[in-house]
């Protein structure tokens, strides 16, 4: 099993570097941010915008892959989103990982007046932008219009080859769109749920979702096998970092249910995601560090 860490947005960059060198050092494979902007919690604190902060991040670690978890239509447009994936993964020199979710309704959207969007119409959205963003970054040469996005006569360098997606999904039309277009399958449990459960309550509705994704597999003919299984934690599932016991146990259960990764939150002095970064560490010192 590979382990990533996510790191907040919060902290002026002088501060938050020596977060992002840390997650390297320790081993992690991955390290990812939110694409927001602004947050749910934060909205009278400090956050920044997820580019510039990859960016610098690319330019302070050389080895750990760097992502977003997640990007989503709901405030931005391929076509210029697709210009900002090509230069952050040639800046971290093939290290991005370009984590997409559907968008859920809430400020990034009103706060630029797009109106309020059903489910089905999300979901459908959201199949579009995936569609549009792979076509521009491996194609490059795209002339269409659809009732989400306009993309007239763009030719689009560089292209041929692009980021891993990592597709965040819960339902059958997502995961067949992860099955379709994504490296990685993301979920963080029952969607949108805030709840932080122990993991063994959760572990049921995690294992409906292997079945499924296994399913949107083989609609789209395609090997279950080769698309990693990520969970990102603290969310509707908790407790995965409360101590080492706990971290070592989660990541047992998991790889024994068909994870292929674990993503937890760098754990923070105050909510959300409060905790002890002590146990982050000693768990990469113990399990991370050294690899290869």
């Amino acid at each position: 099993m590979k382990h990533g860490v996510v790191l907040l947005p919060e902290h002026e960059w002088k501060i938050s570097a020596d977060r992002w060198r840390a997650a390297e050092e320790l081993g992690f494979h991955h390290a990812w941010t939110y694409d927001h902007l602004m947050w749910r919690w934060f909205a009278e604190r400090p956050w920044y915008g997820s580019v510039p902060t990859l960016a610098a991040a690319a330019v302070v670690t050389s080895t750990i892959r760097l992502g977003t978890l997640v990007a989503t239509p709901n405030f931005r447009h391929p076509v210029a989103y697709a210009k900002e994936v090509a230069t952050l993964d040639d800046i971290a020199d093939g290290r991005l990982i370009c984590g997409l979710g559907a968008g859920a309704p809430g400020h990034d959207a009103r706060v630029i007046g797009q109106p309020a969007l059903t489910a089905l119409e999300r979901a459908e959205r959201f199949e579009a932008f995936v569609d549009l963003l792979d076509a521009l970054l491996v194609k490059g040469d795209v002339d269409r219009a659809s009732p989400w996005y306009t993309a007239s006569e763009v030719t689009f360098h560089p292209r041929g080859a692009r980021p891993p997606f990592a597709i965040a999904a819960a339902g059958p039309r997502g995961m067949d769109l992860a099955a379709r277009y994504g490296q990685y399958w993301v979920t963080s449990g029952y969607p949108n749920d805030f709840d932080a459960r122990p993991l063994r309550e959760v572990l049921p509705e995690l294992r409906r979702q292997l079945r499924r994704l296994d399913r949107a597999c083989e609609r789209v003919g395609r090997d279950p096998a080769t698309l990693r299984r990520l969970l990102l934690t603290d969310g509707s599932v908790g407790g995965v970092t409360a101590s080492l016991a706990a971290y070592e146990d989660a990541t047992s259960e998991l790889d024994a249910a068909g994870f292929t990764d674990l993503v937890v939150h760098w754990p923070r002095p105050d909510h959300p995601y409060q905790g002890d970064e002590r146990v982050v560490v000693e768990f990469a010192t113990k399990h991370l560090a050294g690899r290869s």
